[in-house]
């Protein structure tokens, strides 16, 4: 029998959301929400901000009476192209839902550094907000548009478009990685938007954070007494954190080169991703409490060695066109950070991501020490592991050795296992930009990255970037389709991670 509730009504969903918003003490607000969708004629708006926000509305955390959708951007278009746009990418309700959510979406087109479309814009919207006669006027921007065009997009809301001083409510924006190159670059764009809007006002994403096993890492580790004397030194020897892509930049060569695997995965993703697994349990839920221990752990990260860095590129990179024929850009790569402080002194964090591999996976593996005193002679058989795999077929399980079924004392590698699949099998497990659009409209932003944190990040990995771009590191070739550079695998056993061999998870099914 599975487990899990049958999957609850948009009313109780919404209960839910009102009585965690009331725990963490976060503002109860009504009145009209205008969300604006910038570069709304774009891939990333039509396959993930669109059908994030028909979500929410399918699932009754956005009301017709009380939302309205704006697309912008600089493409020619009608209110029903836009909707015609995104109609094939807005899945899972009857026909009738979906038209009442496509009439809520207006299409503005305007230029982004010109104050014409933005006053155009501004109009439409106080057209809508003025049919309310109580309330707070809610304006939330989201920035699905390269980095390079946000200091003067954010200057265009700024002089045209924010919520009127003269009523309640509030103005925020969404804007999407990559957030720089570097630190300075970085820390360049954050002060032109620091300039513009208060940190409050600015929610950067990070999809990663909304990922349903990810936002569990705080709970498994601080709700469940199991975790709290293991997780440490003393006991942990290894943590991998790890992405892998079976495909290539497919078609996206130009785009990748300029960025890297470092860039793209390694600097954002499994970065926040380590600060949860490595930070100390904060004061509260509240999300600078939350946020305040994602810095104290990344200000904690040694310089990394190049000796414990390991850069792979797939054959055959180079033969797209649009890469130059002399890149050193890494598709793979592999670095161990290092933390200082009483906790992690002496564990390795590998952090692991590549393209052209041979699966697709996003995990985090926490090896555990050796059993000392090994009277079952089963410590080649392998560690203890505490996997939570992130995408696909998102599980946890606790990889164990155990007494092999018969009459003879042998022992076997086995897992104890909480696969979603199954366990949840009524649930729908929402996707990452739901949570955070979400997040964003209720003003909880500790699913997000802050500036403090921002720049810590980029301390950590600047150093080793320039050393890339200079080619004082290369690339090493490797075959598409395997595990990636040998050298990775000797980089993990040279810092202690014990491979299994001969034990492979299989996702449980119901047959």
């Amino acid at each position: 029998m599975s487990g899990g509730s049958a999957e609850s009504s948009p009313s109780s969903r919404r209960n839910s959301f009102n009585s965690l918003s009331r725990d963490l003490e976060l503002p109860s607000e009504q009145g009209c929400l205008s969300i604006v969708v910038l570069g709304a004629s774009g891939d990333l708006a039509k396959k993930k901000t669109f059908p994030a926000l028909y979500h929410l509305f399918d699932q009754g955390f956005l009301q017709s009476g009380e939302v309205h959708i704006f697309g912008y951007a600089r493409t020619n278009l009608s209110d029903d192209g836009l909707r015609e746009r995104i109609r094939g990418y807005l899945k899972g309700a009857s026909e009738e839902h979906l038209s009442e959510f496509l009439q809520l979406i207006k299409y503005v087109s305007g230029s982004y550094d010109n104050g014409e479309g933005f006053e155009k814009l501004d109009k439409e919207i106080s057209k809508y907000e003025a049919s309310y006669k109580s309330g707070s006027y809610r304006r939330l921007f989201y920035l699905a548009l390269p980095p390079s065009v946000y200091p003067s997009v954010c200057k265009m809301i700024r002089t045209y478009c924010m919520n009127p001083s003269s009523h309640p409510g509030w103005t925020r924006v969404i804007v999407e990685k990559p957030f720089g190159r570097d630190l300075d670059s970085a820390e360049e764009l954050s002060s032109q938007l620091g300039e513009l809007f208060e940190e409050h006002q600015l929610y950067r994403i990070d999809h990663y954070l909304g990922k349903e096993l990810v936002q569990n890492l705080l709970v498994l580790r601080f709700a469940n007494r199991l975790f709290l004397p293991l997780w440490n030194r003393d006991n942990i020897d290894n943590v991998q954190i790890v992405f892998r892509e079976d495909f290539g930049t497919e078609g996206r060569g130009g785009y990748f080169d300029q960025y890297g695997i470092i860039r793209d995965i390694i600097q954002n993703h499994l970065l926040q991703v380590f600060c949860l697994v490595a930070m100390e349990k904060p004061v509260s839920l509240k999300p600078e409490h939350i946020r305040d221990e994602k810095v104290k752990v990344l200000q904690s990260v040694n310089a990394i060695k190049c000796e414990e860095v390991v850069l792979g590129q797939y054959d055959g990179y180079k033969d797209d066109p649009t890469v130059p024929n002399d890149s050193n850009t890494p598709t793979f790569a592999s670095v161990v950070l290092r933390v200082h402080n009483e906790r992690w002194e002496g564990v390795p964090f590998i952090l692991k991501a590549g393209k052209a591999l041979n699966s697709r996976k996003a995990e985090i593996r926490v090896q555990f020490k050796d059993v000392p005193g090994d009277i079952f002679k089963c410590k080649k058989q392998g560690r203890n592991e505490f996997v939570i795999r992130l995408q696909p077929s998102e599980a946890m399980y606790m990889k164990l050795t155990v007494k092999k079924p018969g009459l003879e004392m042998a022992t076997e590698q086995s897992e104890l296992d909480l696969s979603y699949g199954m366990r949840y099998q009524n649930v729908k497990i929402p996707e990452a930009y739901e949570r955070l659009i979400l997040d964003t409209i209720r003003g909880d932003q500790q699913h997000f990255v802050r500036r403090d944190e921002l720049k810590a990040a980029w301390q950590i990995f600047t150093p080793l970037l320039h050393d890339i771009d200079a080619g004082k590191l290369k690339a090493v070739p490797y075959q598409p389709g395997s595990r990636g550079p040998k050298e990775a695998d000797e980089l993990s056993a040279r810092v202690g991670y014990v491979q299994t061999h001969g034990y492979i998870w299989i996702p449980p099914t119901l047959a």
